[in-house]
């Protein structure tokens, strides 16, 4: 799964990065929760929705509190996720994403960011529910150095797939390979998604 993110670069740097010729303005965050706004890439350009997707026929936006994931096994199946899969897929720009370990009891947070470069893609999934625009990350099984922290990790699309998973190419939802992320352990300050400052990715050894 994927609970918490960062993105912290610059917007230049996400331009360049994602071919944009403007960006909605957005805040450096370090501690994105699920029910945030984000930046989100689509085929007409950048945008912000509401991370939780909503589908377009729930009765309730409340749907969205649980459907801040989309399982890449059964994306293009399940009901609240196919036809946005079909015909709404966007990238999710990040600088690094937290996952958790129970490390003596107790839950310790890992920030896991892009070996050699500035951001991730994450691929995603968006919808409209009225006049709110809405978002999802879709994960999928952890590569092995992943897999020390948790089982399951997003998808990251490679920079040359952008074009190819906006437009539904098949075939992309898998684990990015283990030597494309770095991984180390930072504070439980993360834990309170309250907590928002660039202290919360420096690694730490307590």
């Amino acid at each position: 799964m994927c609970g918490r993110f960062a993105l912290h670069a610059h917007p230049d740097v996400v331009s360049l990065q994602f071919g944009l010729r403007s960006l909605p303005l957005f805040e450096p965050r370090y501690n994105i929760a699920p029910a945030a706004t984000v930046l989100v890439v689509r085929n007409d350009g950048a945008a912000l929705a509401r991370w939780g997707l909503v589908p377009h026929w729930a009765k309730d936006p409340a749907a969205g509190a649980k459907l801040n994931n989309a399982r890449a096994e059964t994306v293009a199946r399940k009901p609240s996720f196919r036809d946005a899969y079909r015909a709404r897929r966007c990238l999710i720009p990040a600088s690094g994403f937290y996952e958790w370990k129970t490390e003596g009891g107790r839950r310790q947070p890992y920030y896991v960011s892009p070996a050699g470069a500035d951001l991730f893609a994450f691929a995603g999934l968006w919808e409209r529910w009225r006049e709110l625009e809405t978002c999802t990350i879709i994960t999928t099984d952890a590569n092995e150095k992943m897999r020390a922290i948790h089982e399951r990790m997003p998808v990251v699309i490679r920079r040359g797939d952008y074009s190819a998973w906006l437009s539904g190419e098949e075939g992309l939802l898998k684990a990015i390979p283990h030597d494309a992320i770095d991984i180390r352990r930072v504070r439980r300050d993360v834990n309170d998604a309250r907590n928002d400052s660039a202290a919360l990715i420096e690694p730490c050894s307590d």
